[in-house]
């Protein structure tokens, strides 16, 4: 996981209707939680997903753009967020590069670990998480970051 205070590494991935997004679009109006997961449709990712669902508006209100990230197809991430209703991107990182360049890769590279960054508006990492199946660590991380900007 990469430490407060790092660079953000820039990237331009494919969201679910296949534009190309990067970094900089995220962060063009504010700063930006992007949350690292295994996979669309499963238990735990679909909890997660939810969480950042339910509390999107909050975050839309305080500035905060929301991007999930995880290496399934463009076609599957919009399947994922019609059924889920989710309000925001989904970016697909096929060769989990930009996984890697977030240390949000597991054991070998086999797998996308769980993990959620704050990224300021200048490029920097604020604040990160990381929880396998806590999904409530990431809801609180995304509190935290609400109640901290609050009036802002």
């Amino acid at each position: 996981m990469l430490a407060p205070g790092t660079p953000a590494p820039p990237f331009t991935l494919p969201d679910h209707d296949g534009a190309e997004v990067s970094l900089a679009h995220l962060l063009r109006s504010g700063p930006a939680v992007l949350f690292f997961y295994p996979g669309d449709f499963t238990p735990a990712c679909t909890a997660e997903a939810c969480v950042f669902r339910d509390m999107h508006d909050l975050a839309a209100n305080a500035g905060v753009t929301v991007a999930g990230i995880n290496p399934g197809s463009p076609r599957m991430h919009a399947r994922f967020r019609a059924a889920f209703n989710l309000p925001f991107r989904l970016l697909s990182d096929r060769g989990k590069r930009v996984a890697r360049q977030y240390e949000a890769v597991g054991l070998m590279g086999l797998m996308v670990r769980r993990v959620t960054y704050l990224v300021s508006q200048a490029g920097v990492i604020e604040d990160a998480v990381e929880a396998s199946l806590d999904i409530a660590r990431h809801k609180a991380f995304m509190r935290k970051i609400l109640d901290g900007r609050s009036g802002a």
